[in-house]
């Protein structure tokens, strides 16, 4: 990619004290806290009464997507930053997002099966997300140093332990305790979880704010840059899941549910992490010792906004194939 685009997109850069860091560590936990209590261990029970669209979307999200990720990374070569393509990892890896119920909603989709495979990537999350950032990330760093993409930031190593520790922390306590209180406490679950929502997209929007405010000027020369980087990974995404749909013959509804599960992923966790845990990209990223690589924090604040506008579009064509069926069948 052009030198100068590259320089600017990762001179985006937000550093927090530990001040900041903590209280987005404790309201990330809380929204996590929120997310969980949507989910209930029937979810998981119920799984295995249709398990092969749940298998499929866990396929997808959890294998795939990461795994057509990196290659999208390594294919695009020079055309992408190191810190750009990591955070395209980072998003890969992070489970789906909870807007993409509302999507498949909208879509006329299975949203049942939504639900579950929302309940059951994030349950996975703790593990999955600091196993597929720790190893995708390190085979691009081996791949990128040996094809000379990576440039002046050599023989760095992703920590798993120190993501793993920092995931089950932030994600492990929180799912735990609203899984529990939706178990045990199902009526004040139910009661709470609008709110949770709402607070979720707020913080969300905070974090987007924040990473970008004192960084607009720069975010504005390279946005048609990123845009289309973002378009490209999203994209990929939606067509494993419908492709993956397809292949594996699930109904026409399902088949919707895929393509917006793997296709919405929760951004969000990822700019939390980022933002709220930056010493760990700090430790292997030592030119940025004092806050979130630029490219990182494009990538990923971006895909939090895009994926809704991608999934509305997705909905918008399904319900258009809808109508067009239904005007030949009255015909």
């Amino acid at each position: 990619m052009d030198p100068q685009i590259a320089s600017q997109i990762d001179a985006i850069n937000v550093t927090l004290n530990a001040g900041g860091m903590n209280t987005i560590n404790i309201v990330l936990a809380f929204v996590m806290y929120g997310v969980a209590l949507g989910i209930k261990p029937k979810i998981f029970a119920d799984v295995f009464k249709k398990p092969k669209s749940v298998f499929v979307g866990m396929l997808c999200q959890l294998v795939l997507l990461p795994l057509f990720t990196f290659l999208l990374a390594w294919a695009l070569g020079p055309a992408v930053s190191f810190s750009m393509a990591i955070g395209m990892i980072l998003v890969a890896s992070c489970p789906g997002g909870n807007i993409s119920n509302f999507i498949s909603s909208l879509s006329k989709a299975n949203v049942e099966l939504s639900v579950s495979l929302t309940a059951i990537s994030t349950a996975l999350a703790m593990f999955m997300t600091p196993f597929n950032f720790w190893f995708y990330g390190n085979l691009y760093i081996k791949v990128a140093d040996i094809s000379g993409l990576v440039g002046a930031v050599p023989n760095l190593h992703i920590p798993f332990w120190d993501v793993f520790k920092t995931i089950v922390i932030l994600l492990g306590i929180p799912l735990t305790l609203g899984i529990l209180t939706a178990h045990f406490f199902p009526k004040a679950a139910e009661k709470m979880k609008k709110p949770f929502q709402w607070f979720s997209i707020i913080f969300f929007l905070a974090m987007v704010v924040l990473s970008f405010v004192g960084n607009m000027e720069a975010f504005l020369k390279c946005v048609k840059y990123i845009f289309l980087i973002v378009f490209i990974h999203n994209l990929l995404a939606l067509c494993i899941g419908y492709g993956n749909g397809s292949l594996f013959r699930v109904g026409d509804k399902d088949r919707r549910t895929l393509t917006i599960e793997t296709g919405i992923q929760n951004s969000g966790l990822g700019l939390a992490l980022m933002l709220g845990a930056n010493q760990i990209f700090s430790n292997f990223m030592p030119q940025y010792p004092h806050g979130v690589p630029g490219g990182m924090l494009v990538i990923t604040a971006w895909w939090g906004i895009w994926h809704i506008i991608a999934g509305l579009a997705v909905a918008g064509v399904f319900n258009f194939k809808d109508r067009k069926a239904a005007r030949k069948l009255s015909a």
